[in-house]
């Protein structure tokens, strides 16, 4: 029998990103994992328990000192594996996730660490029905997630997306002049610039960037069913609704919204995985034309970095972090969707589909950043090929065939005679076959064109049609400066 690798001291991880790629999404384990969000719902109780108490929602209730306020901060600033396992234990025993938090909480009220605050302290088990008061555990659960996804999409996703964006940026402004032959359905169609390819992705992604920074993280505090019912039972002379916007808006940092039922609708949710979606898919694009590039020989892929490109054939580089990059986007593109198209609908007043749903969204922006990360790796191992990029253009001498119709178009608007069917005479010179710069230019000749417009045209190669392009990059640099 082979051993059972689920039975080691260590067993190996399931999936790769807790494995083969965990150094590269690391960082997110702090916001997205199950540790950091039952931290985080140590905090929110935390915060809510303080918040209660130094708004005088609940009359006889004592304040709190500075002191005391600090030491119950430091519960989730301390959480670590002695407490993980602490509230794992716990949470065998309830059952329930929140419920087992509630308790963990309880246990720091009147004992030696807050004892020795002082003799005055009023932390002790009386203040026990103050944690998680008219909560239910989805008020508890919607805060921590808002909070979580913020700082990880902030914290962690947003700066590697932004620095990608810079490598992108400074590849697009160094190539912005670099003339290329683009092509259409596949075609050689009208030349462009490396730069003004590049820049085009760069302008898409920034403007993603850019919603994606602006989108809203909505959190709600209202008790079972939305209705602060058993808080005005309870406490009826308080402001309840005031006591929760306070709560969430200036203590928490997030954006109230006050009409739910038990769940946050999760709608914020679905719209930021739409945005992260969407750069995803642009940024796919990228990866599969960089491929594209590579296999044109546009562009080197630098040798000597420990690489093997193929078992067999000791020649090849392969460009595997782009191929790399569309497969984990399209994990995260799909997993995205899923989470925007289930979380925003919840039967009736609750159900749960959201609790397991959500717990998928580490794994989604994890398989982005890992894919961001392995884009930054190929472009870094790149160098700009000119020389077959001149090649393409000086083969196809064919695509000047659009400027000079233009030409005539426009001399005919200006009233120079012969300039009837511009187009088809064109198609006739080129389509279907061959045909030199020479025979072009030989053509304009023929043409009756006013001076300086067969001057033009007669000047003009596959390289040098390139039209704004260049001036377009500068542009788009310039805008950004202002």
């Amino acid at each position: 029998m082979p051993i059972s690798l689920a039975k080691l001291d260590q067993p190996p991880a399931l999936g790769p990103l807790d494995g083969r790629y965990s150094a590269v999404v690391a960082p997110l384990v702090n916001y997205l994992s199950e540790a950091a969000l039952n931290r985080a719902r140590i905090r929110v109780e935390v915060e809510w328990f303080i918040h209660l108490l130094s708004v005088d929602a609940l009359p006889g209730a004592p304040k709190l000192s500075d002191r005391e306020e600090t030491y119950l901060r430091g519960i989730p600033d301390t959480f670590g594996e002695r407490e993980i396992a602490e509230l794992g234990a716990i949470e065998k025993e309830t059952v329930h996730d929140v419920k087992a938090v509630e308790y963990f909480l309880q246990r720091r009220l009147g004992t030696p660490a807050q004892r020795a605050l002082g003799a005055e302290t009023v932390l002790t088990e009386k203040l026990a029905p103050v944690i998680h008061f008219a909560c239910t555990s989805e008020d508890i659960n919607n805060l921590s997630y808002a909070l979580l996804v913020r700082d990880g999409i902030h914290k962690v996703w947003l700066p590697a997306a932004r620095e990608l964006h810079g490598d992108l940026s400074e590849l697009a402004g160094t190539h912005g002049e670099q003339p290329m032959l683009s092509r259409t359905h596949g075609q050689p169609a009208t030349p462009t610039t490396l730069g003004k390819e590049l820049v085009v992705f760069a302008a898409r992604l920034g403007r993603q960037l850019d919603r994606i920074e602006a989108d809203e993280f909505l959190g709600k505090i209202n008790g079972a069913t939305g209705t602060f019912g058993a808080h005005v039972v309870a406490v009826p002379e308080t402001d309840w609704i005031e006591v929760s916007r306070s709560f969430v808006e200036d203590k928490l940092k997030l954006s109230w919204n006050p009409l739910t039922t038990q769940i946050e609708a999760h709608d914020w949710q679905a719209e930021l995985y739409s945005d992260l979606a969407r750069f995803n898919r642009i940024l796919h694009n990228l990866a599969t034309d960089m491929w594209a590039y590579i296999s044109l020989g546009y562009f080197a892929q630098v040798r000597g970095q420990g690489t093997v490109g193929s078992s067999t054939m000791p020649h090849k580089v392969n460009p595997i972090r782009f191929e790399n990059a569309e497969a984990n986007l399209e994990i995260s593109s799909a997993l995205l969707d899923t989470l925007g198209a289930t979380l925003v609908t919840s039967r009736l007043q609750r159900d749960l589909t959201d609790s397991t749903t959500q717990r998928n969204i580490g794994v989604a922006i994890g398989h982005s950043l890992l894919a961001i990360d392995n884009v930054r790796r190929g472009l870094a191992g790149l160098d700009v090929n000119p020389e077959p990029m001149l090649v393409d253009l000086e083969a196809n001498p064919e695509v000047l065939a659009e400027p000079i119709q233009s030409a005539m178009r426009a001399a005919a608007i200006a009233g120079v005679p012969g300039m009837d069917n511009p187009y088809e005479r064109l198609k006739e010179l080129t389509r279907g076959h061959r045909v030199s710069l020479a025979e072009i230019r030989d053509f304009i000749d023929t043409l009756g064109l006013p001076p300086d417009a067969a001057a033009r045209l007669a000047a003009l190669t596959p390289a040098t049609y390139t039209g704004l392009a260049a001036e377009l990059v500068q542009r788009y640099f310039n805008d950004a400066v202002d």
